[in-house]
């Protein structure tokens, strides 16, 4: 069963930066699709971006586009989540997830997801 551990949360101004990671263990990283979503108080969880899995295609949503990558290191078991030019309405829980197929592209990472991480909070004051 996959686990999926994410870090790098934490508090930081307006127009600043931070980078998340997302560890999983428990079976082979390098064959699914990964991605990045996010949850605010009293909102649905939000899709913002996922990654192929040899980490060639990336999606993102367009309210995150040209401020977020996402990135994996295979060998490493690891996806990354690098935020960029950080607002107030970024404030939010960060979650990881894993695709459920081996079989699913990055494009349906958002209604195919296998395994969630524990969240990490971000908070981005003005």
């Amino acid at each position: 069963q996959v686990q999926l551990i994410e870090s790098g949360g934490g508090l930081v101004q307006a127009g600043g930066s931070l980078r998340l990671s997302c560890a999983a263990s428990g079976r082979t990283f390098s064959d699914y699709a990964m991605g990045w979503f996010r949850q605010a108080p009293g909102r649905e969880r939000e899709f913002l971006a996922a990654i192929s899995r040899t980490g060639i295609t990336t999606y993102y949503v367009d309210s995150v586009k040209g401020r977020f990558t996402i990135s994996r290191d295979n060998p490493k078991n690891t996806v990354y989540l690098q935020m960029n030019s950080l607002k107030p309405e970024d404030t939010a829980v960060y979650f990881c997830a894993s695709a459920n197929q081996r079989v699913v592209a990055a494009r349906d990472l958002f209604k195919n997801v296998g395994a969630w991480g524990q969240g990490t909070q971000v908070t981005v004051s003005s």
